[in-house]
């Protein structure tokens, strides 16, 4: 077992490096294959030694080599986040098709929270062939029927839609991005209608708690504008580990 663990861990250190890559390219529409990684204040090309996950960062002391500029401490913490993730799917799931899928899932909803942070965008380059990707990865997940993975779908990107349209037309403002029906339509095959309620439910309560934070924190109003991707992103995966059990209890709670 525990070498399993540590083969996942190390695994998904390195997928964690790749969605670094992805994060910084994809956006910029560059292509996440080619060139090599370089450091973006000097151009040097980055060494397979200085690319290790997280140890090359602290060997150099999160510095480039060549020109000692500083390399953000968020590259280690993406890696270590998708190692963490990648642990626990194997310990969640086992070694399974349906643990490599959700894996997958989530590093692409990582790739997806940190763009959407950085750019308020969700590039459809993404989560467009998402949606096909995972309706066809859904079959290969015993507790996703595809009855539960077309209702995901189309609920998932259609209850976004019918609240953004809802706000547009007694507002006369856009209140949601298409990015965020897109994803959440993304999600549906994989968590199913069940899991796109509940991911409605977490996202909001989770986006209202932190919009009250960050406009106590920065003294904004209303108006502040906050990335919904992330939300959504959150609400996905802890309906994945967690889902079942949250709702079971809910309902025991209620009786």
């Amino acid at each position: 077992m525990m070498p399993l663990i540590i083969f996942s861990f190390i695994f998904g250190l390195c997928i964690g490096s790749f969605l670094n890559v992805c994060i910084f390219r994809i956006p910029a529409q560059k292509s996440i294959v080619h060139p090599g990684s370089m450091c973006l204040k000097c151009g040097y090309q980055i060494r397979f030694y200085d690319n290790i996950p997280v140890l090359s960062y602290a060997i150099l002391q999160g510095k480039c080599r060549q020109c000692k500029t500083p390399i953000s401490i968020r590259y280690p913490l993406v890696e270590i986040m998708t190692g963490l993730f990648a642990v626990c799917a194997f310990l969640r799931f086992g070694p399974t098709a349906e643990a490599a899928i959700y894996f997958f899932f989530i590093a692409v909803l990582i790739v997806i929270t940190y763009i959407d942070i950085d750019h308020q965008i969700i590039p459809d380059v993404i989560s467009l062939p998402g949606i096909i990707i995972f309706f066809i990865a859904a079959m290969a997940i015993p507790s996703v029927s595809m009855k539960d993975s077309v209702f995901g779908l189309l609920l998932g990107g259609g209850t976004l839609f019918a609240i953004a349209w809802l706000y547009s037309t007694l507002t006369g403002k856009d209140g949601m991005g298409g990015g965020d029906i897109k994803l959440l339509a993304m999600m549906g095959p994989i968590i199913g209608w069940k899991g796109v309620f509940f991911t409605i439910f977490v996202s909001s309560a989770v986006g209202t708690i932190a919009g009250l934070l960050m406009m106590i924190a920065t003294r904004k109003d209303m108006k502040l504008k906050i990335p919904y991707g992330p939300f959504l992103s959150i609400g996905a995966i802890t309906y994945i580990f967690f889902g079942e059990q949250i709702i079971f209890w809910y309902f025991q709670f209620l009786r």
